[in-house]
């Protein structure tokens, strides 16, 4: 079968299609036939020597697809059943899963509208829950082109915010996309004002963005930090705005707090059902997956790039 690996570290043009031997589900696992992978920031840690992947690598991330076998000790999921989730090695024909990161997914829904609800949508909406958004409050969301923070414009939106201002690296590019998904401004992160306080921030740039979105925020405003790429907060500012900062791990949700994570889920599949909102996807073949990458490099993708595998 056909899986994208890398052999040495790199940016995207590390990435090739080699043929493999097809995995076989061991006890706990499931084989799924993959329809669509999702290509995240993530994967640009992994092709960096510093993120300390073994080689050679593949990437991994969300994924859509039919579940093809059931291993030992699998309960709840069968063959021919249609799922989506997070698996280590995605961008191939078929992958191993375990039952614990995937979901049922709807047979009428497209593979790759998906696939943004079953990864970027339920990071976004958790993280409006997490947040405690309430009707007619203000939101500001950082990466607001992206995977995730595209369906955190429509989101905050759909839940009733007054006005939602989305942030970005390319105002002047990707400007009238996020007007077209609700956003009432949008900013560059090179402005100096992004503009009147807001309630609520979900911060999904990390590094020097990150304090600024704190910046962002009113007097006892709430702050979720929804990327993996590090970022310094100052605790004086904190303290001075009495603004409340929360991490945001889907791993932990899952864990700890598996009814919202499923509460989430259920919401996501009626707001799709109702046309609230709009998963935007930019389609490559598994074979141009280098080229899909690319694009994140660059950070000129609207939306999620997505690989159409099968």
């Amino acid at each position: 079968m056909r899986k994208v690996r890398f052999h040495q570290y790199g940016g995207a043009g590390v990435l090739r299609l080699d043929e493999v031997a097809e995995p076989q589900p061991g006890p706990g696992e499931v084989l799924v036939r993959t329809e669509v992978a999702g290509v995240s920031l993530m994967i640009l840690k992994m092709l960096d020597a510093a993120g300390g992947a073994p080689l050679p690598g593949s990437p991994g991330g969300g994924f859509v697809g039919r579940i093809e076998a059931v291993g030992s000790e699998v309960t709840g999921y069968r063959a021919g059943l249609r799922v989506g989730g997070i698996a280590a090695d995605a961008f191939a024909d078929r992958l191993v899963a375990v039952p614990a990161t995937i979901t049922p997914v709807p047979e009428g829904v497209d593979a790759a509208e998906a696939l943004g609800l079953v990864h970027g949508g339920l990071v976004a909406l958790a993280a409006l829950r997490v947040g405690e958004l309430e009707p007619g409050q203000e939101v500001l969301v950082t990466n607001a082109a992206g995977g995730v923070g595209h369906l955190v414009v429509q989101l905050a939106k759909a839940l009733g915010a007054s006005r939602v201002v989305a942030a970005t690296s390319a105002p002047e590019r990707k400007g009238d996309f996020l007007r077209g998904l609700g956003a009432d401004e949008v900013v560059g992160y090179d402005r100096q004002d992004w503009g009147a306080p807001v309630d609520l921030v979900l911060e999904g740039a990390g590094g020097a963005v990150l304090p600024r979105a704190l910046a962002a925020l009113r007097p006892f405003g709430r702050l979720v930090t929804m990327a993996g790429y590090g970022g310094t907060l100052d605790a004086g500012a904190v303290l001075g705005s009495m603004a409340t900062v929360t991490g945001l791990s889907m791993g932990q949700l899952a864990r700890n707090r598996p009814e919202l994570v499923a509460e989430v889920r259920a919401e996501l599949w009626r707001l799709l059902a109702a046309e609230k909102i709009r998963p935007v996807s930019v389609e490559f073949p598994l074979e141009r997956a280098a080229e899909a990458v690319a694009l994140l490099e660059w950070r000129a993708v609207l939306g999620k790039p997505v690989l159409r595998v099968s």
